[in-house]
């Protein structure tokens, strides 16, 4: 298995760096070159580790990723590792290969939040189409942290009082009511108002509500 596994990478050219990688955590070594071939022969990287800590200590991955996922590992349970990665990485949806068809637990595996359950040995067209959605899952959460960090960055770049102005604003007031508040004028906060709105790249005042809810300065959400 593992000269077939050296020949099929030989064979494959280098991958760019943006290319998405599928992570593997089982502790049978079979199973992981077996899915690693798999995942090669899919278009994406692949990195296979043999128990759960080996793979909390790899940096979180930049692209696009998912976790393929055994149940009996020698050092944390599967459901033990998915509830760490569900509260840590979000970015990473999970599928479970596993020799173990207890009911119960793929039930709990389930409500976790796994994307899919597979019982070894699994259809490989099946492991692929659902690494393929899990990887489009991982793009849009990617997607949305990013679009969540350059508003942050945005809003850093207000002035304590234009802050003050969005937030007032955001929260469905009037500019004189905004005025009244701050104890500034219309024109004022008219001004400012018009400033926070080209900083912050909202186009409409619903634009910079949703901003708001997003960075946490409503409880909108």
């Amino acid at each position: 298995m593992l000269r077939m596994l050296n020949a099929h990478r030989n064979a494959i050219p280098p991958l760019p760096l943006s290319t998405p990688v599928v992570f593997v955590v089982d502790d049978d070594i079979s199973t992981r070159e077996s899915l690693e071939a798999l995942i090669l022969s899919g278009g994406w990287a692949a990195e296979t580790f043999a128990c759960a800590r080996s793979f909390l200590s790899r940096p979180r991955a930049r692209v696009a990723n998912c976790l393929i996922l055994d149940f009996n590992l020698p050092d944390l349970s599967g459901l033990d590792l998915q509830r760490l990665i569900s509260a840590q990485r979000s970015e990473t949806p999970i599928i479970f290969v596993t020799g173990c068809s207890d009911v119960p637990i793929a039930v709990k595996a389930m409500k976790a939040g796994a994307c899919e359950f597979m019982i070894k040995p699994f259809r490989s067209d099946l492991l692929l189409v659902a690494i393929e959605n899990c990887i489009e899952r991982s793009k849009a959460e990617l997607l949305r942290r990013s679009q969540i960090e350059a508003m942050k960055d945005r809003y850093r770049s207000l002035s304590h009082r234009e802050r003050e102005v969005m937030s007032l604003v955001a929260a469905g007031l009037l500019n004189k009511q905004v005025g009244f508040e701050l104890g500034i004028s219309e024109i004022t906060v008219k001004a400012h108002r018009g400033r926070v709105m080209r900083k912050m790249n909202a186009r409409s005042l619903p634009d910079l509500v949703v901003a708001a809810a997003r960075l946490g300065l409503l409880s909108l959400y």
